[in-house]
C-alpha cells in the first residue's frame, strides 16, 4: 500500500487540508507553562478551535473530530456550538480526547501493583483537568484492591499528571510525546471503529446523558459513525461518588465558559 503524506500551512490552505476528510484530529493551541492551568489557555485556544471547526463544517461536515486542544472541558462545547450554528452538529462525531489521562492512570496503577501497564485498564471519567479527572480505581482490570492511602495518592497523581510534566520541563513546554502517544492510540481506535471492527471501547469526553451535564467523559463504543454507544459509569464507591460531585461542579462551569465564548 502506498500512503501519501501532504503538508499544509496557514489559514489560506485550511480548506485544501480539510476537504474530503473522514477523521480530523485537532491538537492545535498553546501549550501550558509553569503556573498556568488549562483554563488560562482558554481564550487563545478557543479562538483557534472555533476557526478550525468552521473549516470542518464547510469542507468535511461528516468527519469524525478528535479534539485535543486544551482546555478540552471547554473547547468541546465551543466546537459543538460552531457545528450547531452551521447546521452540521452530530454529537457522536465530536470526541474530546482524554486518552492521556487513561494512559497515566494505567501507568501509575501498574507501578503500585508491580505489573506491566499494558496489562492494566483503568476507566477515567468526568473531564480532562484537575478534579474533573476521576479515575475509577474500584473498576480496575484486572480486579484488585488498594489501601485508602494508595487511593488518595493515585487519584491525586492522575489528576495532576499534566502539571507534574509542566513543572518538570520548567517552562520548556507541556506533555508532548505522551500526548502524541495518546492521540495516536485514540485515532487508531476511531479508525478501527470506522472500519467496522467490533468491541472498540475507549474513554472520551462527549455529549452525554450519563449525568445531568451536557458533556461528560466516560467509556464509549466506537463505530462507523463515531461514538455509537455511551456506556454507563457502573458502580461507584463512596470515594468515587464524592469525587464525581466535585468533578460535576467544576465541569458545569467549564462547559458554560465554552458556550459563553460562542455567545459573545
Amino acid at each position: 500500500m502506498i500512503i501519501s503524506v501532504r503538508g499544509f500551512l496557514g489559514q489560506q490552505q485550511l480548506e485544501a487540508a480539510l476537504t474530503g476528510m473522514d477523521l480530523v484530529i485537532i491538537p492545535a493551541g498553546l501549550p501550558r507553562k509553569p503556573g498556568m492551568t488549562r483554563d488560562d489557555l482558554f481564550n487563545k485556544n478557543a479562538g483557534i478551535v472555533r476557526s478550525l471547526c468552521e473549516g470542518i463544517a464547510k469542507c468535511c461536515p461528516n468527519a469524525i473530530v478528535n479534539l485535543i486542544s486544551n482546555p478540552v472541558n471547554s473547547t468541546v462545547p465551543v466546537a459543538a456550538e460552531v457545528f450547531k450554528r452551521a447546521g452540521t452538529y452530530c454529537p457522536k462525531r465530536l470526541l474530546g480526547v482524554t486518552t492521556l489521562d487513561v494512559a497515566r492512570a494505567n501507568t501509575f496503577v501498574a507501578e503500585v501493583l508491580g505489573v506491566d501497564p499494558r496489562d492494566v485498564s483503568v476507566p477515567v471519567v468526568g473531564g480532562h483537568a484537575g478534579v474533573t479527572i476521576l479515575p475509577l480505581l474500584s473498576q480496575v482490570s484486572p480486579p484488585c484492591s488498594f489501601t485508602a492511602d494508595e487511593i488518595s495518592y493515585l487519584t491525586n497523581r492522575i489528576q495532576n499528571g499534566g502539571t507534574e510534566v509542566v513543572e518538570a520541563k520548567a517552562g520548556a513546554g507541556s506533555a508532548t510525546l505522551s500526548m502524541a502517544f495518546a492521540a495516536a492510540k485514540f485515532a487508531d481506535a476511531c479508525l478501527r471503529g470506522m472500519r467496522g471492527d467490533a468491541g472498540i471501547v475507549e474513554c472520551s469526553y462527549v455529549a452525554s446523558e450519563v449525568t445531568e451535564l451536557p458533556f461528560f467523559a466516560t467509556k464509549v463504543r466506537l463505530g462507523r459513525g463515531g461514538a455509537e454507544e455511551i456506556l454507563p459509569l457502573g458502580p461507584l464507591n463512596d470515594f468515587e461518588r464524592a469525587g464525581l460531585e466535585m468533578a460535576k461542579k467544576e465541569l458545569a462551569e467549564s462547559i458554560q465558559k465554552g458556550v459563553a465564548f460562542m455567545n459573545k
